[in-house]
């Protein structure tokens, strides 16, 4: 189902945005009204932050969550390698994915899990409140959703709140431009190569 909202957002996106001025590999949204704070969030050191704060770097926000079995790994490693493949200039490239699943992802799994992935990654995480304020004010789709007919029954409430189950979320990423103006939507199947790109122009200042 996932899918299906992903194209219609995509769609409903593309009607609203401004006419675009450059020519990107991914959809160019901007000018839409789309979520533009997680003052309410804290990286995973523990740190409040804001968008703001990261002026100047051209930052992907991505939500996701630890448990992820595949959509979520897969984009941090393409993201990893577009990291690698900018080179110095990925020193001006922020990428933050927020926790869907704030109930287990504790700031000492985000760590563990982004860095894994490149260091300079930082893992955002809110109470389930802000977690839904920001989903619906970056257009997100989540559903916890257990699997069909899967009824283990836990020995204790700890043991129920220690295991996740799977939830299903939009899956694309937003990328901010160095001023902090949302710019482009990445789809999960984009390549490293259209990512590489846009981030090059967005940071020569198209």
């Amino acid at each position: 189902m996932w899918r299906v909202l992903v194209l219609c957002l995509c769609s409903g996106l593309l009607s609203c945005s401004e006419p675009a001025q450059v020519e990107f590999r991914n959809t160019n949204i901007s000018g839409v009204e789309i979520g533009s704070s997680l003052a309410a969030f804290k990286d995973h050191s523990g740190r409040a932050i804001t968008l703001d704060e990261f002026k100047g770097k051209a930052v992907v926000v991505f939500f996701g969550y630890t448990s992820c079995p595949d959509v979520c790994p897969t984009t941090l490693a393409r993201l990893a390698e577009t990291m690698k493949r900018l080179g110095t200039e990925a020193e001006r490239v922020q990428v933050l994915m927020v926790t869907v699943d704030p109930e287990h992802d504790t700031p000492e799994k985000l760590a563990a899990y982004m860095t894994a992935f490149n260091p300079s990654f930082l893992g955002l995480y809110g109470d389930l409140p802000a977690t839904e304020a920001a989903a619906r004010a970056f257009k997100v789709f989540v559903r916890a959703e257990p699997p069909a007919g899967h009824e283990h029954v836990h020995a204790n409430a700890n043991e129920a709140a220690a295991t996740p189950i799977p939830i299903d979320h939009s899956t694309g990423s937003y990328v901010f431009d160095p001023a902090g103006k949302i710019r482009l939507y990445v789809r999960d199947e984009a390549s490293t190569d259209a990512i590489v790109s846009d981030l090059q122009g967005l940071l020569t200042g198209l």
